[in-house]
């Protein structure tokens, strides 16, 4: 059988990337592409940088944000079944890059600057890893970048189950109000840049009423015909 690509999108804080490191625990040669972390690894080289969010709220229209990206020799590893990356050869920390300030800063660079080339590098990229793996991405606008897409998954979650999460991943370090207040900014901030467009391949799948990772994966495994797979 040709190997396939998913694609998962989804509402800030619904738990899609637990899913994707769930599905390749489960499913057979299978790598995940994390474009989500790709876009938060650049984004947060321009913060360290000295950047300032309210500077790229003015100065990102015209920004290329694949030559940002070369401008800090910013790599990709597979590592563990997953994409990691490097800025200027050190590893890019999943709490840096996931903070809520380099969220923000995502949510506004993600919907204004140029982001043709580095989609171009992103396709090609998935169509080399396609020859030897299955590949799910993670991120947004994957069916702009891979219109191919074979499954395409967008993962909803109420707004109090989301601030439920995101406390949690935050370990409790950010206030429940200032979390619900950062959810909702990112949710009108991605709304408007388009990147919660539902296409007429989308599975729109609400996980609100999982208690586990592994029910909310069930519930996307559900719509994916592959021989093999058990949970």
């Amino acid at each position: 059988m040709d190997n396939i690509v998913i694609g998962i999108e989804g509402l800030v804080g619904a738990g899609k990337t637990s899913i994707c490191r769930k599905l390749i625990e489960i499913m057979p040669k299978t790598i995940l592409l994390n474009g989500g972390n790709l876009y938060r690894t650049i984004v947060y080289a321009m913060m360290q940088s000295g950047k300032k969010i309210d500077n790229l709220k003015n100065e990102t229209n015209s920004i290329d944000i694949k030559s940002i990206m070369d401008y800090f020799n910013i790599e990709i590893k597979i590592e563990n079944n997953e994409t990691n990356f490097y800025i200027n050869g050190e590893l890019a920390q999943e709490e840096d890059i996931q903070s809520k300030e380099a969220s923000i800063a995502v949510s506004i660079v993600g919907g204004k600057a140029d982001n043709t080339a580095l989609f171009e590098f992103a396709r090609n990229l998935i169509n080399d890893l396609k020859k030897n793996y299955n590949v799910i991405i993670s991120g947004r606008s994957i069916m702009q970048i891979y219109p191919d897409t074979d499954y395409h998954f967008f993962i909803t979650a109420s707004l109090a189950e989301r601030i439920k999460r995101k406390c949690i991943q935050y370990k409790g370090e950010v206030q429940k109000e200032e979390v619900r207040e950062n959810i909702i900014k990112r949710d009108e901030l991605q709304e408007k840049a388009g990147f919660y467009k539902l296409h007429n391949k989308t599975i729109k799948i609400d996980v609100t009423d999982c208690k586990t990772v592994e029910e909310s994966t069930n519930k996307v495994l559900e719509k994916i015909k592959l021989p093999s797979v058990n949970v």
